[in-house]
């Protein structure tokens, strides 16, 4: 049997990424199995371990993957042309309702859905959590004070303390709204995100 050239490899090991996020989005990390995941990728079951080299080393993969998108995403929505600062990052708060949803996230909220289980699980899944979510809250603190420096918004404290208030106020709305299958969280955050940018609500 020809072995799969390294361009081929690439792009079967991006569609198993990019399936088990959309499956592990809904079920969670421990609740899917590997056959479930090749099977929508279209991957004979045996060649797994070809890609990756466990199943813990399949979950840093993708948590990577997913943040290296996320973090490319926001990095657009905060440089986005003819907005204030402040604008921006309402617009990312705002973006965050839209595609955390409670009932279908579409891949979109892997560090929501994953981050309590494998935190616990993989000392190799947690590091990468934690670099997934230095990342955000470093752009977000930056962007912070890069709109405190322009005057668009302002905050008691440092900006990095805002930021990590901030993506901790959203994660725990995030929650809640799977809880209470309601909008209600989201809409509190984001009333409590201007209140922390003094913003008029």
């Amino acid at each position: 049997m020809v072995p799969p050239s390294p361009v081929d490899s690439s792009i079967v090991r991006e569609s198993i990424l990019a399936h088990g996020q959309r499956i592990m989005a809904g079920k969670g990390f421990s609740a899917v199995g590997l056959n479930e995941i090749l099977a929508a990728s279209g991957v004979p079951k045996g060649s797994f371990y070809h890609y990756f080299g466990s199943k813990d080393a399949f979950g840093e993969a993708l948590l990577e993957s997913y943040f290296a998108d996320y973090l490319a995403e926001l990095d657009a929505t905060l440089d986005a042309p003819g907005l204030t600062m402040a604008q921006r990052l309402m617009n990312y708060w705002r973006n965050w309702q839209d595609t955390q949803s409670f009932s279908d996230c579409q891949g979109r909220c892997l560090a929501v859905k994953l981050g309590a289980e494998v935190a616990d699980l993989s000392e190799s899944m947690r590091l990468a959590l934690k670099g997934g979510t230095t990342g955000i809250t470093d752009r977000l603190a930056r962007a912070i004070g890069a709109g405190t420096a322009e005057g668009s918004l302002s905050v008691d404290g440092t900006p990095d303390a805002a930021a990590h208030s901030l993506y901790q106020l959203w994660l725990g709305a995030s929650l809640m709204a799977k809880i209470e299958r309601t909008t209600r969280p989201f809409e509190t955050a984001l009333a409590t995100t201007r209140r922390i940018l003094h913003l008029p609500l």
